[in-house]
């Protein structure tokens, strides 16, 4: 869990440091793609804290969220429905705001605040 924290740490030092600029056309994918990172990250804490956790299922459901979203941002805009992301924000949403309430849960108990 240390390492997880320090790892996003110097992740966020390093995005606050350097200066990256995304093109316009691209942002809604950077946008959905940080959500679907962001429910995998939390799906993970959640697996580690319930001791479920395995590295190749995380990795590989960080990837395929990942590019699933995308693949939705890219349908939308061929298709004309370029709101079609919505759906994935939508989506990710609720699975962060479920993994964060099942953390915040795992947590309580095991330091025995409930």
């Amino acid at each position: 869990m240390l390492v997880l924290l320090l790892a996003i740490a110097l992740g966020v030092t390093l995005g606050l440091l350097t200066s990256v600029s995304v093109p316009v056309e691209l942002l809604t994918y950077l946008g959905v793609a940080v959500l679907a990172a962001m429910d995998s990250s939390l799906g993970g804490i959640r697996a580690a804290l319930e001791q479920t956790f395995h590295d190749r299922a995380f990795a590989f459901g960080f990837l395929t969220n990942t590019l699933m979203a995308a693949f939705i941002v890219f349908i939308g805009e061929r298709i004309g429905v370029r709101e079609l992301y919505l759906a994935a924000v939508v989506a990710f949403g609720m699975r962060i705001f479920d993994n964060l309430s099942q953390v915040r849960r795992l947590l309580f108990q095991r330091w025995r605040w409930e």
